[in-house]
C-alpha cells in the first residue's frame, strides 16, 4: 500500500466530531507558521461532490452503486486534481482531511457488497495517519438530534454497522504501515482537540 507522506485523515461515524475537530485543528495551526497547512474534507466543493451531498440530503435519489462511482471520481479529482493533495503534500505542505478513502470502504462497503468499493479505491494510496473518532452510535445520534435535517445515513442500524466496520477495517492500514490513532470521540471536545494536536504534532513535517 502506497502511503502519502504529510497526509492525515479523521475517519468516523456520523456525529463523531470529524468535522467539528478539523475546524479546531486549523484555528490551533493560525498560530504555527510552519508547514502550511491545508484542511480539506470529503465529498469535496467540486462539481461532483455537490452532487453527491444533494443525494446524501435525500434532494437527489441514486443508487447506492452510482453513489460510489461517485465518491470514487470525486476522491480522484481531489487527490490528483491542480492543488489537490498530492501537489500540496510533495511541496511540503501538512493536509489532513475530513473522511478519504477508509469512509468509502466502510459507507459503501455496507450498502454495495466490499467488492466494488475496494475496486474503485485500489489505486488511491493510503494517509500517513488515520485518526478515528470512535463513538457510540447512540450517544453520536443524541448529538446529532438538533441538526435541521437528517442525511441517508443516519440512524441506528446503520451507524452501529458503521462502527463495526470501522473497526474491522483500521487493521489493514496498521499492517501496511499507516499510523493509526483511536480517540474516544465521546469525551470533552476540548480533551478531544488536544489529543488530536499530539498525534498531528508526532508527523515527520512538524519534527524537521
Amino acid at each position: 500500500m502506497e502511503i502519502i507522506p504529510n497526509f492525515a485523515v479523521f475517519e468516523g461515524g456520523d456525529g463523531s466530531g470529524t468535522t467539528t475537530q478539523l475546524s479546531m485543528l486549523t484555528d490551533r495551526f493560525k498560530s504555527v507558521k510552519k508547514p502550511v497547512f491545508f484542511p480539506t474534507f470529503e465529498p469535496t466543493d467540486g462539481h461532483i461532490g455537490k452532487l453527491i451531498r444533494t443525494a446524501l440530503k435525500k434532494e437527489t435519489s441514486l443508487r447506492p452503486e452510482t453513489l460510489a462511482f461517485l465518491f470514487a471520481a470525486d476522491r480522484n479529482e481531489h487527490l490528483h486534481g491542480p492543488d489537490g493533495i498530492l501537489a500540496r503534500t510533495s511541496r511540503g505542505e501538512l493536509v489532513v482531511s475530513d473522511r478519504y478513502v477508509l469512509s468509502s470502504l466502510v459507507y459503501q462497503g455496507i450498502e454495495c457488497g466490499d467488492e466494488l468499493p475496494y475496486s474503485l479505491n485500489s489505486r488511491f494510496p493510503a494517509p500517513e495517519t488515520i485518526i478515528f473518532m470512535d463513538i457510540e452510535p447512540e450517544t453520536a445520534l443524541v448529538r446529532m438530534k438538533d441538526r435541521p435535517s437528517r442525511e441517508i445515513y443516519d440512524y441506528l442500524e446503520f451507524q452501529t454497522l458503521v462502527r463495526e466496520k470501522y473497526i474491522s477495517s483500521l487493521g489493514m492500514y496498521r499492517e501496511a504501515g499507516v499510523r493509526v490513532e483511536v480517540i474516544d470521540a465521546s469525551k470533552n471536545i476540548q480533551e478531544i482537540a488536544n489529543r488530536v494536536w499530539s498525534i498531528i504534532c508526532q508527523m515527520p513535517i512538524l519534527n524537521q
